[in-house]
């Protein structure tokens, strides 16, 4: 009978076992996945990775071998500084990292969120780790001998790098702790759905342009990864192993840091040793590690870093009587990555927000479309709730002596603001609060607590959603010509107010400065003359001031408008045309001869700009010596999608899609940056295999 029972249970099991084969080829032919039976990576001629992994833990080790290639210095340079111990490895200048990495926790949540994933993802991240230092093996040449240290990497530090990037440098960062600015992030992004109803073509369209530095853990890196349950193409921020902006057959999503307030600063009053809370004085809880300092001549100098706890979490800083408490959402949400791959994985809406109800991703705004014509804007995050308080009083230090103001429990999905299927056809976000994304209003924000989100439409946004409105057919064409957009939002907007008052109250150079304003197209291109001198102008001026019509919310995508003071403007006008006039010897000096992009070893004149221009095109410069100004950020990935059958689809990746030296894709795409040109997107083998350059097989 026992012998029985076991046949019988073995029967079972590998039925079990041919039902799940066949459900997983069943799943692969109508994603349009090629089931592989060998790993391999196929490089293109703009070197980016085109991954079949013959099963998923193959494929999430050839896209760590492919990080190494593309980025092997820069990732594990990132690894080493999630351990916390960036100065240990390479000296004092990375001192303050460590020590906010081990006060957030990074390195210690790192190893228990590595216990918390499922037994499968844990395996693809073992493979993650696997394919990285099986890399630095076969490569070992091609690492710098400095960041060698780092090796072997386990997948705790993938995690570790994770927490890091999104917990303690996107959701908050120690410069914005140390200000208590929430509204000073470097980061931004673009982001279209629109629907069958609004575009020319009956198909529903995609536009991913999120805007961030072009350095250190903020470059986008992109890549298709294709194994048996998946095809998706897009990017990902170097050294995270799933993508993170990405669109398959089906489907596609694209991010955008939103008006989420995921941290909260909490002032402490000390009382001998400890804290008053709630009527009474608590002890802190109190660790001491040390930290280690590599010195100039190879030794290791070390010191105590003292990290202090209160109910609200790590101290981040104490005077005689006071401190500092810093709180933030999602330290006990351990799967975003699974989440991420999951969504990746999605063929439908359904089966894409049963991933986005998880809330494992703690903040971002996700735009989403389909090819069934359903397009979503979701303003997700980890919203606590709170007890009191509009927006604005929680950007500020909380009182952190009662538990009035000690949030516990986040928002569910259900309460978020979201929308699906407009009747306008079409969704924008400007990393504006979602109550703008789309017109005639569609997110009621009287529906809300008032901390969810501010309200207000910055000059960008409005211009996104002017493009939007204005064309009541897109084609695909134009929205890739409107990606490209550097017309100025709050030049179309003061311009007329601003020359005639020039014209009358200024002084001659104040005048011949109306007339350069005049005669300009309005846009920030290479060669748009009057761009330099209405920036200039715009540096003079408070914008909060300026307006004599301040922004309302019945006229959102029209107000500010018009000079409070048109004298002291004209004043300000006259101001920027001595300094321009002084500095580049002329007041109708083109955009592209001051503004440069500047990566690698290639500079060209640049276009586009940043807000607060109200440029859709978006780019960040920093002043040089001479006056010019370079490209250090802004347009990154951009990826145009049209969800018809085969996808349409056109991409860039501003900066090139390595940074190893002697690699050839270093900026090698910045030429067609300037050219406001996209490139088409190799997704079929047969595509691929046209514009090979290398291939690994494993």
């Amino acid at each position: 009978m026992n012998y029985l029972l076991r046949v019988k249970k073995k029967a079972f099991q590998l039925l079990l076992f041919i039902l799940g084969f066949i459900f997983v080829l069943f799943t692969a032919s109508h994603s349009g996945v090629t089931i592989a039976t060998s790993t391999e990576i196929l490089w293109d001629t703009y070197g980016v990775p085109h991954i079949y992994g013959k099963d998923q833990a193959s494929a999430f080790q050839a896209f760590g071998w492919a990080q190494m290639q593309s980025h092997g210095n820069l990732l594990l340079r990132l690894y080493g500084q999630a351990r916390g111990k960036a100065a240990e490895y390479w000296g004092e200048k990375y001192l303050e990292s460590d020590r906010w990495v081990l006060t957030m926790g990074v390195p210690e949540r790192s190893r228990s969120w590595y216990k918390a994933q499922s037994l499968a993802f844990r395996s693809y991240l073992n493979a993650f780790a696997a394919g990285i230092n099986s890399y630095a093996q076969e490569h070992r040449e091609l690492i710098d001998d400095e960041v060698e240290v780092v090796l072997p990497v386990k997948a705790e530090d993938v995690l570790a790098h994770l927490n890091r990037v999104l917990h303690f440098t996107f959701i908050t960062s120690s410069e914005q702790v140390a200000g208590v600015s929430q509204q000073e992030s470097k980061a931004g992004s673009n982001g279209w759905a629109i629907a069958p109803s609004h575009s020319a073509n009956g198909h529903a369209m995609l536009l991913a342009n999120p805007h961030l530095p072009w350095s250190d853990l903020f470059l986008w890196y992109e890549a298709q990864m294709t194994a048996p349950g998946i095809d998706a193409y897009g990017v990902t921020l170097v050294g995270i192993p799933v993508l993170a902006i990405a669109f398959n057959n089906n489907l596609g999503w694209t991010h955008t840091v939103n008006t989420h307030d995921g941290w909260d600063a909490y002032k402490l009053n000390l009382v001998e040793n400890g804290y008053r809370f709630d009527g009474k004085v608590r002890p802190f809880d109190t660790t001491t590690t040390l930290l280690k300092i590599k010195q100039k001549d190879g030794t290791l100098k070390t010191e105590p870093l003292v990290i202090k706890h209160s109910v609200h979490g790590p101290v981040t800083s104490q005077t005689n009587n006071q401190a500092v408490a810093l709180r933030v959402v999602g330290l006990d949400k351990p799967s975003v990555l699974e989440q991420w791959w999951d969504m990746a994985r999605s063929q439908n809406f359904s089966q894409f927000e049963a991933a986005l109800k998880r809330l494992q991703l703690p903040m971002f705004t996700v735009i989403y479309a389909d090819k069934n014509g359903h397009i979503m804007h979701l303003f997700n995050g980890q919203v606590p709730i709170r007890k009191k308080g509009d927006f604005q009083y929680w950007q500020n230090i909380i009182p952190g002596d009662t538990s009035d103001t000690l949030w516990t429990k986040i928002h569910p999905y259900q309460d978020l603001p979201r929308i699906v299927d407009p009747k306008s056809g079409w969704l924008q976000n400007a990393n504006d609060p979602p109550w703008t994304t789309t017109f005639p209003t569609a997110i009621n924000a009287d529906k809300y607590p008032s901390y969810m989100a501010p309200r207000f439409m910055d000059f960008r946004a409005q211009r996104s959603a002017r493009m939007l409105f204005e064309d009541k057919k897109i084609t695909f064409d134009e929205m890739v010509a409107y990606k490209h957009s550097t017309r100025m939002e709050l030049a179309d907007r003061i311009l007329d107010d601003l020359i005639p008052a020039a014209r009358r109250y200024g002084s001659e150079l104040a005048k011949d400065a109306a007339d350069v304003l005049a005669a300009w197209d309005k846009k920030a291109n290479a060669n748009s003359k009057g761009a330099v001198l209405f920036a200039a102008w715009v540096k003079q001026i408070d914008l909060d001031q300026v307006f004599s019509i301040p922004w309302s919310e019945n006229k959102p995508r029209t107000t500010p408008d018009g000079l409070a003071n048109p004298k002291q403007a004209v004043a300000k006008l006259e101001t920027a045309a001595a300094q321009v006039q002084k500095t580049y010897g002329k007041l109708d000096v083109a955009w592209g001869e001051v503004f440069q992009l500047d990566y690698g070893d290639v500079k060209l004149p640049a276009n586009g700009g940043a807000d607060p221009l109200g440029i859709f095109r978006s780019l960040w410069f920093t002043p040089q010596s001479n006056g010019h100004f370079k490209s250090v950020g802004g347009d990154s990935f951009v990826a145009a999608i049209e969800f018809s059958q085969p996808v349409r689809a056109m991409v860039l990746n501003s900066y090139g899609n390595a940074t190893q030296p002697n690699s050839p894709h270093i900026s090698d795409q910045l030429q067609m940056f300037a050219n406001q040109k996209l490139r088409p997107v190799w997704r079929q083998r047969s595509d691929i295999l046209a514009h090979l350059e290398e291939r690994k097989v494993f």
